[in-house]
């Protein structure tokens, strides 16, 4: 049987991630430095293959590792290890970028088809006056006549 080659610490002599979490969970700062430094590049990797862009990758990295600080509490080990957690954690939050920035695209695209379209409402071409064919819109209100109908008939043919 192979024997396992650790190149430089001894993983044995360092605490383990959920450890470390559950110092992380009491406020531990110190804790947390080790645990960034094991995870940082993992979370890196999981948000840069949803994002594909590093600038918007890295921030949401950064996002992550704040929760992950903020959040520590919440770890449960009995539902998984640390790693899958907060990879967890980065996986979603990168997939909530990605539909914020979906969702604001396609409110832009509607802003921007709202602002080409008429906002004067014309009398369909169909309509037209019965009399008096160069009146205003408001010879097809209600005649103040007997009828309470519009004066307005449709178009015959025009």
């Amino acid at each position: 049987m192979k024997e396992a080659v650790h190149i430089g610490t001894n993983p044995s002599l360092e605490p383990d991630l959920q450890e470390l979490l559950g110092r992380v969970a009491l406020g531990e700062e110190a804790a947390f430095a080790p645990v960034y430094d094991r995870v940082a590049g993992p979370v890196l990797g999981v948000v840069r293959a949803v994002l594909r862009d590093q600038a918007q990758s890295e921030e949401v990295a950064q996002e992550v590792l704040v929760e992950v600080w903020r959040t520590a509490p919440r770890y449960r080990p009995d539902r998984g290890t640390a790693i899958n957690w907060i990879l967890t954690l980065a996986h979603r939050r990168a997939v909530d970028r990605v539909r914020s920035a979906e969702a604001a695209s396609a409110r832009d695209h509607k802003a921007a088809l709202l602002d080409h379209t008429p906002t004067t409402t014309k009398w369909p071409n169909r309509w037209k006056p019965a009399s008096n064919a160069n009146r205003s819109d408001a010879a097809c209100a209600p005649s103040p006549t007997s009828s309470a109908r519009p004066s307005c008939s449709p178009t015959t043919g025009d």
